[in-house]
């Protein structure tokens, strides 16, 4: 899940990125901002699933996926959309 926060005067948005996949043992953002080498950890929550809060500029979009245990790339299911990878396959998209 993603869920954006707004703020009036300000340039950038907060938002919070929220994944659950069964036997994950560590769960990475990357993508954002087009840096598909550093790596957002998640944390994990008690109930297993993993958050990260990030500001984004405002009016941007970016492409990003999950890497799960280091191996395992997955896209989120609510992002704003899906676009076509070199790869083959598809990343999440969120546009602010």
């Amino acid at each position: 899940m993603v869920q954006k926060k707004y703020f009036k005067t300000k340039d950038y948005c907060n938002v919070k990125f929220s994944f659950n996949v069964e036997n994950a043992e560590t769960i990475e953002i990357l993508g954002l901002n087009s840096d598909w080498q550093n790596s957002i950890i998640m944390s994990r929550k008690k109930d297993g699933s993993f958050t990260a809060d990030v500001s984004l500029p405002k009016n941007s979009k970016h492409e990003f996926k999950y890497l799960v245990n280091t191996k395992v790339w997955a896209n989120e299911p609510e992002a704003d959309a899906q676009q076509p990878n070199e790869f083959g396959g598809s990343n999440s998209v969120i546009i602010l």
